[in-house]
């Protein structure tokens, strides 16, 4: 596709029923993976689901492990740590943390099911030194919910 940067990866089959990675249409960011084995997930449980895959990320990218919008609006299921990392040095089998969040019905992965969206990019590496205090910024130490948008409305967003 013109304007797409690619770079190499090389994959390893781990499993007889392994596939690569492949993206379903062209342009798409994120690239299947699926399963090769099936999982039964009861409402509230996890479980590591195998792609028989192992990957070799280039140095200076990371995989980043996504969850399937379908799976999620269609049968509540999602991945736990998401997104996953896989870092370019890990050479083992890629492995997919499913939680099935429904509170009623199983789910049950089937071999050869899509189960996850792979995205590799490209990372910066953090020079970290350690400092007596931080520059000022304009959100300063304000935590989590700090920006609104949950609360009553404002004055001026009553008056609109």
């Amino acid at each position: 596709m013109r304007g797409l940067t690619s770079v190499p990866v090389r994959w390893r089959r781990l499993h007889p029923a392994a596939q690569a990675p492949r993206y379903a249409t062209e342009g798409d960011a994120g690239a299947d993976l699926t399963s090769v084995a099936e999982v039964v997930l009861d409402p509230g449980e996890s479980a590591l689901v195998p792609t028989g895959i192992a990957l070799a990320l280039p140095v200076g990218t990371v995989g980043l492990v996504h969850p399937r919008s379908g799976m999620a609006a269609r049968h509540t299921v999602t991945i736990v740590n998401a997104p996953g990392t896989i870092d370019s040095g890990y050479r083992g089998e890629v492995l997919v943390n499913l939680v099935n969040l429904h509170p009623r019905d199983t789910f049950t992965v089937r071999v050869g099911d899509r189960i996850a969206q792979l995205v590799i990019q490209e990372y910066l590496h953090g020079d970290f030194a350690e400092a007596d205090s931080l520059p000022e910024s304009t959100r300063g130490e304000t935590g989590h919910g700090s920006t609104g948008g949950f609360g009553a409305p404002t004055d001026a967003e009553s008056a609109s």
